[in-house]
C-alpha cells in the first residue's frame, strides 16, 4: 500500500534504537524525511547514517534530551514545521510507590506527559494551517492494564492519554489526527530492564523469566519492533485521517478485555 506520505517530514523522538527507531525506519521506507532525536550522539548518528543509506531520505540527527526545554528547542529549530510528530521517551523505573518522592513524580510527568504535550503545542497550529498533520504518541499497554511495579509510568502516560482524548477531537476537522500506540512486550532495551527486575525479585534465571513471560502471552512470543513501526507508519498515512483519538494496543493479545 502506498501511504501517500512520501516527501513529507517527520520528527521522531528517542529514535536511535528500539520502537522509536522502528517508527523512523518505517516512515523512511515510505519516503518521509526525518529529524531524529536521542540523547547519545554516537548511536544516533549511526542510526541516521544507516537510514540514509537504506532508504535514501534526508535524515537530520539532533542529539539531546527531548524532555528538556533545550532539547525540544534544538529539535524544533531543525524542523519547525513537521507534517508528522512521533512522541517517544523512555519510561520511568519500576518500584514501590512508597519509596517515590515528589522528584520522582515530577520527572515521570515531565518525561511522559508534559514533554509530548509541549511538542504537540509547538507544531499543531502549523499542521492545522497546512491542512495535514499526524501525531502519534508511543505510550504503553499499561494505560489499559496497569502494571503494579510501573506506577510512575501508569500515572504519567494515563495523564497524557486523557489530554489527547480531548485535543484530538478539537483538531480532527483540519485533517490533523492524534493517536496513541500502546506497546506490550517488544524486544527492546526497556523490556530487558523490566525482565532484569523480575529476575531479581523472583530468583529465577533471565531465560526462565523470559520464557515464562512469552508463555503467558497468547502469541507465545515478544513483539518485533518492525511490527510496531508498520503500525505507526499507517497511523501517519493519508488513509488514516478518520482514526482520531484512539489508543491502539499492540500486545499480542495479552489484554483480555472486549473493548
Amino acid at each position: 500500500m502506498d501511504l501517500h506520505i512520501a516527501g513529507r517530514t517527520a520528527i521522531v523522538c528517542a529514535a536511535s534504537k528500539g520502537l522509536g527507531r522502528a517508527c523512523a525506519e518505517a516512515l523512511a521506507a515510505e519516503g518521509v524525511h526525518l529529524v531524529i532525536n536521542a540523547r547519545t550522539s554516537e548511536v544516533l548518528e549511526q542510526t541516521a547514517a544507516d537510514i540514509r543509506s537504506r532508504y535514501g531520505v534526508q535524515v537530520t540527527a539532533i542529539a539531546g534530551d527531548i524532555t528538556t526545554t533545550e532539547g525540544r528547542d534544538a529539535v524544533l529549530a531543525a524542523c519547525p514545521a513537521p507534517d508528522i510528530l512521533v512522541n517517544n521517551a523512555g519510561g520511568p523505573p519500576p518500584g514501590d510507590f512508597r519509596t517515590w518522592g515528589d522528584g520522582d513524580w515530577h520527572q515521570a510527568l515531565q518525561n511522559n506527559m508534559v514533554t509530548p504535550i509541549q511538542l504537540i503545542k509547538a507544531v499543531i497550529d502549523g499542521m492545522i494551517e497546512r491542512g495535514f498533520g499526524r501525531i502519534v504518541n508511543i505510550t504503553s499497554g499499561a494505560v489499559k492494564a496497569p502494571i503494579p511495579a510501573l506506577g510512575l509510568s501508569n500515572g504519567a502516560r494515563t495523564g497524557l492519554t486523557g489530554f489527547v482524548a480531548g485535543l484530538s477531537r478539537q483538531v480532527a476537522e483540519h485533517n490533523v489526527t492524534i493517536n496513541n500506540l500502546l506497546p506490550g512486550p517488544f524486544e527492546t532495551d526497556r523490556l530487558n530492564a523490566t525482565l532484569a527486575g523480575a529476575v531479581k525479585a523472583s530468583g529465577q534465571s533471565l531465560e526462565q523469566v523470559r520464557q515464562a513471560r512469552k508463555d503467558n502471552n497468547p502469541s507465545k512470543r515478544f513483539g518485533n519492533p518492525e511490527e510496531f513501526g508498520a503500525a505507526c507508519a499507517f497511523l501517519c498515512s493519508a488513509q488514516a485521517g478518520f482514526i482520531v483519538g484512539q489508543n491502539i494496543l499492540l500486545d499480542g493479545g495479552a489484554f483480555p478485555g472486549t473493548l
